[in-house]
């Protein structure tokens, strides 16, 4: 199985992966699809006007999400990883104006931004509880392309068509030399070759681009989540969406500071660094910043917040290490997506936070000298104590829990990999089970739980 790092982690905008990037990326590609033509339906005229109708968790939570606001951006040429948020806002300002999109290669289409998105409140979309149906209509108003989209979590968004492709086919292993495709497999590839887990993934993304370009997308990556949490730690105010949620990384961030000074202080503060570089990156990310998915938006703050808590935590700790930590993520985080999933509609919070956490673990252990044996426990630790977390933000909005939930998956994600370097690497639940329970967990939850608002905490606050 190949699954780029820059598959896992890839740059875009808050504040969620499955339901900001993954429809903007949708509306993208369904303008690449019209300019293409190959699937007009014969008899049409050309595209006069834009329309998108929304399903399930994108409609449910979709207002929250600012789906629409994705859709729109989409449908006007924008694409998340090159986004500059000043132009987003004058680029719908303007078609607050004009009701038209008119993207490079493409005939001017009217684009209503009150009524051309739709929020379908009826049943999901067979495919997956993410999906939406993207049409342009002639001048006539005859149908000139539809297309249905599956955002799946993580920014990854296929077409019907490629879903079922998908579901009907095992993906074969690709032309790379250590395709593992599950925990294993990438174990049993460590001890035959005398590569650490990092080094297998580098070596399989070597087959790719060259070792140079690889560093330097590595780099990129790193900077774009450092960037996250130094702005975080520097914004102050309420996030927006109405429901009055402070920023609170700043203050946080002036305590502990004030307090580095302070005759013996309690051992547990490191708790509060931890959370507080996590947090740090999910109010960013809530405010629509610019993020990097970990796997998920929703799960970004945990990876970065764990890297950043080495960096300027533990003796020892060198820079060039980052590489490795995020070489070792991704390949935790693909063994996670191809066997189970990284997705909340799907699985709930434990697809995402859970995820994040058992791959900061793992990039934790690797950068303190684990073997793969204890980078793999350490993985299965975090995966294991987040099984059943369900994913309800309040007002479908991804601040309550969500921004404490990353801090708190990133505290655990520290404590799973100290365990594991406390042993040998022998335990009782291979990280495989473990996956595995996920999906079966997953699957048996209510889909009042999956990233609905329908449920949980959402449904329990008076005020809300």
């Amino acid at each position: 199985m190949f699954l780029s790092v820059f598959d896992i982690f890839k740059i875009g905008v808050g504040p969620s992966s499955s339901h900001t990037m993954g429809p903007m990326t949708a509306a993208a590609r369904f303008l690449d699809a019209l300019r293409a033509g190959d699937a007009r339906v014969p008899g049409a005229g050309a595209p006069a006007r834009l329309e998108c109708r929304l399903h399930g968790s994108l409609a449910f939570t979709g207002k929250g999400h600012a789906t629409d606001r994705a859709v729109l951006l989409g449908l006007l040429g924008h694409r998340p990883d090159t986004l500059d948020p000043d132009e987003a806002e004058a680029a719908l300002a303007r078609l607050a104006v004009e009701r038209r999109a008119a993207p490079p290669g493409l005939p001017p289409m009217a684009l209503d931004p009150e009524g051309a998105v739709i929020f379908d409140y009826g049943p999901p979309l067979p495919g997956h509880a993410n999906g939406m149906v993207l049409s342009a209509y002639d001048a006539e108003g005859r149908l000139h392309l539809r297309e249905t989209y599956y955002s799946i979590g993580g920014g990854f968004v296929l077409t019907e068509a490629e879903l079922a492709r998908d579901a009907a086919h095992a993906p074969v292993d690709e032309d790379v030399p250590f395709p593992f495709r599950t925990a294993a497999q990438m174990l049993r590839m460590c001890r035959e070759s005398g590569l650490s887990i990092a080094g297998l993934k580098r070596a399989n993304e070597e087959t790719r681009m060259s070792r140079a370009a690889l560093d330097r997308g590595l780099d990129r990556i790193w900077e774009a989540m450092d960037a996250c949490i130094a702005r975080g730690l520097s914004q102050e105010g309420t996030l927006p969406g109405g429901l009055g949620v402070r920023r609170r990384a700043a203050a946080i961030r002036r305590q502990l500071e004030a307090e580095r000074g302070a005759n013996m202080p309690p051992p547990h503060v490191a708790n509060d660094w931890i959370s507080l570089y996590a947090m740090a990156v999910n109010e960013e990310n809530a405010a629509g910043g610019r993020v990097v998915t970990a796997p998920t938006n929703g799960a970004a703050g945990v990876f970065p917040g764990v890297v950043k808590y080495y960096l300027e935590h533990c003796p020892g700790a060198r820079r060039s290490d980052v590489r490795e930590m995020l070489l070792t993520g991704a390949a935790i985080g693909g063994i996670i997506k191809f066997n189970a999933s990284i997705s909340g509609a799907e699985v709930g919070c434990q697809g995402e936070v859970r995820s994040a956490s058992a791959m900061a673990a793992a990039a934790l252990c690797t950068a303190l000298g684990g073997r793969p044996e204890q980078v793999e426990n350490a993985a299965e630790i975090a995966l294991e104590h987040h099984l059943g977390m369900t994913c309800d933000p309040v007002r479908g909005l991804v601040q309550v829990p969500c921004i404490e939930r990353n801090g708190l998956g990133a505290v655990k994600a520290v404590a799973a990999a100290s365990l594991a370097l406390r042993g040998d690497g022998a335990h009782v639940v291979p990280l495989d089970a473990c996956i595995e329970t996920m999906r079966q967990t997953g699957r048996d939850m209510d889909s009042r739980y999956k990233e609905t608002s329908l449920g949980g905490l959402a449904v329990n606050l008076p005020e809300c």
